[in-house]
């Protein structure tokens, strides 16, 4: 059994949990859920078992027109959303790659070791960019997926918490965020270090998935720099 919130749980519905929670959008809501049914392969039933979770622990909450979205999404903002934007405006865009480069290699390295088959297989789909969502969208839900894999709860939700920060509108000039400048080429490029960092996840290899990880955030760390014209990390 797994304690989410203030009661008791069995792990495959804790495992739902943490998969849902890493569904949930940049514009914080959740796909319908026929749609997240097939996607995640459980029934009608368990999922909505799993919202009422995510609803009970604040984490989703209905809006008026009964959309699904992510508390703060809408009407008085919550303590979360007043931190998150506390720490958007005291940060940038070169402390939010710091830190990914710390956690997220620690996140594949985990999902390798203990991702179930079914983890396995929607990092592996979400390592290709889905048609209906935009490059940010597509490149959050294949990280995010793999934080829902690594079966640490705190640590997916501090990498949860990250990509809001890195999300809000207030860092979008980054390189890797601005949809508006993001080529198919790129989309290309990324798309094939995602495949790289999901092959070495399901072939069980740990070290092969953190260096994966590692060299993917290099790189964004790298154009980063260099679309602002800095040639090392002075951030000041």
């Amino acid at each position: 059994m797994t304690d989410i919130g203030t009661e008791p749980v069995d792990e495959p519905l804790a495992d739902l949990v943490s998969a849902l929670r890493a569904q949930i959008s940049p514009r914080g809501d959740l796909a319908p859920e026929r749609v997240l049914c097939d996607q995640l392969r459980v029934t009608r039933h368990m999922l909505r078992k799993a919202l009422k979770i995510l609803r009970d622990s604040g984490d989703l909450k209905e809006t008026k027109s009964g959309r699904r979205a992510a508390n703060g999404a809408g009407g008085t903002p919550s303590a979360a959303t007043l931190n998150q934007k506390r720490m958007v405006q005291s940060t940038n865009p070169f402390e939010v790659m710091e830190m990914r480069l710390m956690i997220e290699p620690a996140l594949a390295r985990l999902a390798a070791l203990r991702a179930s088959p079914d983890e396995i297989a929607r990092i592996v789909e979400a390592a290709s960019s889905a048609p209906n969502m935009t490059p940010s969208e597509a490149d959050q839900a294949f990280h995010r997926a793999i934080a829902a894999g690594a079966r640490n709860s705190l640590a997916s939700e501090l990498n949860y918490l990250l990509h809001c920060v890195q999300t809000d509108s207030r860092l979008r000039f980054t390189d890797s965020d601005a949809d508006a400048r993001t080529t198919e080429n790129r989309v290309r490029e990324r798309d094939a270090a995602h495949h790289a960092i999901a092959e070495a996840i399901a072939a069980r290899d740990p070290d092969g998935a953190a260096e994966a990880m590692r060299s993917h955030l290099a790189a964004m760390q790298m154009k980063l720099m260099g679309r602002l014209g800095l040639t090392g990390l002075e951030t000041g």
